[in-house]
């Protein structure tokens, strides 16, 4: 006689396993995408979509990093990232990169703020 199995967890490997169609990971487009990407959407849901991919679509209207989006929808960076790579095939969102970190610690320029507020002082 065998053990009873537990009950099926549908927040739990099964679930990501249909999200996804079985892909443990995102080819093409999204293989670039890491935590601070930003996601924006391109179109509007349309009828008969993924329920998830229309989570994204519709949340995303103004731009969200993965991190953010992950923590929203509670799903593993892999997960997601299969998502988006689905709606970025499709052209419904697009991923902008992060500001690179070199340019990131220099500041504004100080002579175009110096003329920015001669300019104000003007008015």
């Amino acid at each position: 006689m065998s053990a009873p199995r537990p009950p099926t967890d549908p927040s739990g490997l099964e679930r990501y396993y249909v999200l996804t169609g079985g892909r443990s990971g995102p080819g093409g487009s999204a293989s670039s995408l890491d935590v601070a990407t930003l996601i924006v959407s391109r179109a509007a849901a349309v009828p008969g979509m993924q329920h998830e991919h229309e989570d994204i679509v519709r949340r995303c209207r103004d731009p969200l990093s993965v991190a953010e989006l992950g923590a929203h929808l509670g799903l593993p960076f892999n997960i997601l990232a299969v998502l988006l790579a689905d709606l970025l095939d499709a052209g419904r969102v697009e991923a902008r990169n992060p500001i690179p970190a070199s340019g990131a610690g220099s500041g504004p320029d100080l002579a175009l703020l110096e003329e920015v507020l001669s300019g104000l002082q003007r008015l």
